[in-house]
This record gives structure tokens, C-alpha cells and sequence, in this order.
């Protein structure tokens, strides 16, 4: 089969959960991968928050957080480290939140996706070391053709630098809820 080149001759050195959950970031290929996941697993957040929230009677709650993690994803995409911890921090502490009062936050989805989001903050510490201005400036070429490459990445380059200064003001007002929902005394 070597012979024939229809097999790898050198094994591979991550293993497939390593590669999706602490995956080694070396180029900027590397991270507009690691992004591109961030940018998905919010907007699965995005959606499951406006639905859950719609049928447990609170559709105003469930839209305000789904748009903070709608936007978040389009800062993750744009590789914006403020997005990124945003997005990780606001979904640990609904986790935190949901546990104090439910005993119900931390299933197993919830884990994989905090340990996913957790790779878009290490992706974009990892990427400062060696990323050049140019490299950030232009990222690889972005596809157009589905309707999954315009909503994974046409839609952010396009929408993030309008919607920046929203999502900013948003995500206080989110976490200093999620803070005071965590702290407050139990009725």
C-alpha cells in the first residue's frame, strides 16, 4: 500500500480528540480552523438559547442572549480575543447559573463546548506569539460558494466591523447578569 502511495508512511501526531480540543496551532491555516469551530459551536448557542428560552416562557431573555452569542460568533470569526473570552465566559457562567438553581448546568454538550470555546482563547494567545501584522491583516482566502461558507465566512467579514461596538455594550450588561444571578441570595 506504501508502495503504491495510498497510505500515509508517517502516523499521524494528534490523535482526533486532541486535534478537536487542544489542537496544536502553528500557522494561520491552523487558526482559521480553530474560528471557524468557535464560530459554530455559538451559533448552535445562539439558536438552542432563543428556543429553549422561547418555550420556557422567556422570548425577550432567550433574544437578548442568543444576538450575544449570534455577534460573539462573528468576533470569533474575526478573531477578536475580547469575543472570544466573552463567548467562553458567558457560557460558563450560564452553566454556573443553571447548576445553583437547577442542578441541571453541566451535562456533557455543555463541557464540549466550553472546552471548544476555550480553544478560540488559546488559538488567538498561541497566534500572537508568531502572527505578523500581515498574517492578521489577511487571513486565508474565504469561501463563497455555500450557504455555509457565506454564513461561516462571508457573513462575518462583512457584518463584524458594523456590529463590533454593539456587541461591546451587549456583553456587559450579559455578564454583569450572569454575575449577579450567580451571587444573588436564592429565594
Amino acid at each position: 500500500m506504501q508502495t503504491l502511495g495510498l497510505s500515509d508512511s508517517t502516523p499521524r501526531t494528534e490523535s482526533r480528540w486532541r486535534a478537536l480540543f487542544w489542537p496544536t496551532i502553528r500557522n494561520v491555516g491552523d487558526f482559521d480552523y480553530i474560528t471557524r469551530q468557535g464560530l459554530w459551536i455559538c451559533y448552535l448557542v445562539a439558536a438552542f438559547t432563543v428556543v429553549f428560552s422561547a418555550f420556557g416562557g422567556y422570548p425577550l431573555a432567550g433574544i437578548f442572549e442568543g444576538l450575544f452569542y449570534f455577534l460573539a460568533a462573528l468576533g470569533v470569526r474575526q478573531r477578536s480575543r475580547f469575543a472570544a473570552i466573552a463567548a467562553f465566559s458567558g457560557y460558563l457562567l450560564s452553566g454556573l447559573v443553571l447548576q445553583r438553581y437547577t442542578g441541571n448546568g453541566f451535562g456533557v454538550v455543555r463541557i464540549i463546548f466550553l472546552a471548544l470555546l476555550f480553544a478560540n482563547i488559546r488559538g488567538n494567545w498561541l497566534s500572537a506569539r508568531w502572527a505578523t501584522e500581515e498574517q492578521l491583516e489577511f487571513p486565508p482566502m474565504r469561501l463563497n460558494q455555500t450557504l455555509a461558507d457565506k454564513l461561516a465566512d462571508q457573513l462575518p467579514t462583512w457584518l463584524w466591523p458594523k456590529v463590533r461596538v454593539v456587541f461591546y455594550v451587549i456583553s456587559a450588561p450579559e455578564l454583569a447578569f450572569l454575575l449577579l444571578s450567580l451571587f444573588a441570595p436564592l429565594p
